[in-house]
This record gives C-alpha cells, structure tokens and sequence, in this order.
C-alpha cells in the first residue's frame, strides 16, 4: 500500500518538477533583476538603456536569424497566422466590452485594458521559455506573433484609444503608427529575415557570427529588463481593476487561441507541427508587452497599467507553469 503510494506521487511530481525546471529559470533571472535594480547596482533609468539594447540589435538579430535560414512556406505559416490573429480578435472584442459594458471604462481606457490582455510579452518572455520547450520553432513563432502584434493588434488598439481621445485624429494616430512600423528595427528584421529566405542569400561568415552573438544577448537580458521595470510598481487599491486584465491576459487569450487552432483545423486549416501548435498557446499564455506600460503613460493610464503588468507578471508563473504541464502531459494539442 505504502509502496503504491509512494510510487503515486512520484509520478504525479517527476512532470511537476521537468515543468519548474523550464519555468523556475526564466523568473529566478527576473527576480535577479529585480533585485538588482531594487538594491541601487542598477537603476530603473539602465532598464531603459538595456531595452533600447534588446529592442534595436539583439531581437532583430534574433528575428533575422530565425527567419534567414528557413523555407519561405515554414516562415508564412498560414494556419498560425489566421489562428492567433482570430483568437487575439476575439479576446480584444470580449475585453473590449467587458471594459465598456461591465467596468464602465470610457473608450480610452477600455482600449489599454484590451491591450493588456490581447498583446503578449513575445520577445521578452516568452522567446526565452520557447527556447527551453520548443527550440525547433522558438524563432518562427516570434516571428509569426510580431506579425499579428505589429500588424493587426496593436495598430487597431491604438486607433480606438485615440478616437476615444481625440476622434479627429484617429486616421493620423493609425498612419503615424504605421510610419513608425516602417522604422522599427524588429520589422527591418523581419523582412530582411523573409528577403535572406527568399533569395537564399547567406551572410560572410564574420557577420554571421555577429550576429549569432547578438541574437544570443536577447534571452537573458530581456528577462532581467522585466524584473528591474517592476521596482516601485504599487499596486494601492487598483488590484480590482487590475483583475479582469490578468483573467483575460494569462487565461482568456490562450483558451481563445487555443479554439481558433481547433476551428481552423477543422476547416482543413492545420498546423502539421504539433509544437508550433503549443507554442502558439503558449505564447497568448504569456504576461502583456513590456512596452505595455509606456504606451499607456501616454494616454494618463500609467497607474492602473503598472499595476495590471505586475499582477500578471507575477501569476504567470503559476499559470505558464499548469499551462507546460498539460501541454506536455495532458495531451493539450
């Protein structure tokens, strides 16, 4: 009896603790720059620096990496494509009248909200936990999500938030956007990724290396950035309008992500790749976008974001971890 219960539990907690393997790294290193940053070694103005770091050279390289050496048919996944772009649709449509309707959040506000719980944390976080899981697709399903952030989300929130601000403007809110878009080194990596991929052009050797050792930086360094932006982040009563921001961030978009790939499949629109499956999932599991917070800063909704950003941070540990659990032992795709 004793012998049978042993060996119960040792099967219940040899997949739990594979799973706190992959996850205790990525928030141990957060932590660390949490901490760092919360004893004065760094300040929260270095966290700035860094990001500019990860954000112009070491993401773009990754992107570049990732998407230069590949099929042109494996980088323009269709399938992945129409599955988080409709799943994120549909978590911004539910998000959107939730915050409208139920929280009674003007347009503005409504549209920050949404973003919280429709744009993941792609590059930041979960690019690093994707390396650990999934390595095979960790860099075309960056690429993919970048796509539908950039392209679709994003520049769709943007324009409500302005039309709630200023209705005149929201035409020139959405061209200046994607201006910027045109600018932005991810997008230059992206397509230089595609066009290296469509040429079968390759990189001298020592540029390639270059840039293996700056794709290389991105992981550890996005991580530690997350950690040392939470210092000085209080929460001071805004937990409950922080709440439905996390539900719809860490479960609500994965379930809606996880729906539209059912759907899709159905409609002969399939993802062979079972992990590009997982990681699609994984990816809408995944906490806001780090620049989450600053695009709100410039709508006067700083507070109320900070404070969604650390609660999900924080719970997104608990939850990415169940997530992996049933992804690798439950049979989830």
């Amino acid at each position: 009896m004793l012998s049978a219960y042993t060996h119960a539990t040792s099967a219940i907690a040899s997949p739990m603790l594979d799973i706190l393997a992959i996850t205790s790294p990525i928030y141990l290193i957060i932590l660390i720059g949490y901490l760092m940053t919360r004893r004065g070694l760094f300040a929260k103005a270095d966290m700035r620096v860094l990001g500019t770091f990860v954000m112009n050279l070491a993401l773009p390289a990754l992107l570049f990496k990732a998407l230069s050496t590949r099929p042109i048919v494996e980088i323009f996944n269709v399938p992945y494509l129409v599955a988080y772009a409709l799943g994120s649709l549909l978590v911004i449509a539910v998000g959107y009248v939730w915050s409208r309707r139920v929280s009674g959040q003007d347009v503005t506000t409504s549209a920050i909200s949404t973003m919280g719980m429709s744009c993941s944390n792609s590059g930041f976080v979960g690019y690093p936990i994707l390396l650990l899981t999934m390595p095979s697709v960790a860099g075309v399903a960056l690429a993919l999500n970048m796509l539908v952030e950039n392209l679709l989300a994003i520049p769709l929130l943007l324009f409500i938030a302005e039309q709630g601000r200023n209705p005149a403007g929201r035409w020139r809110a959405v061209c200046d956007s994607l201006v910027r878009l045109t600018r932005n080194p991810l997008v230059i990596g992206l397509m230089a990724g595609v066009l290296f991929s469509l040429t079968g052009w390759s990189l001298p050797t020592p540029v390639s290396r270059t840039v293996d050792l700056l794709a290389a930086a991105s992981g550890a360094v996005s991580l530690f950035i997350i950690g040392g932006t939470l210092v000085g982040v209080e929460l001071r009563g805004l937990g409950p309008r922080a709440a439905p921001i996390v539900f719809g961030k860490l479960l609500l978009h994965p379930l809606f992500v996880f729906a539209m790939i059912a759907a899709c499949a159905a409609l002969g629109l399939r993802m062979v790749d079972p992990d590009l499956r997982a990681a699609a999932v994984l990816l809408a599991a995944m906490p806001m976008m780090g620049v989450y917070t600053t695009i709100a800063q410039g709508f006067g909704k700083a507070e109320s974001s900070a404070a969604a950003l650390l609660v999900t941070t924080i719970a997104s540990f608990f939850t990415l971890s169940a997530l992996l659990w049933l992804l690798r032992h439950g049979g989830l795709t």
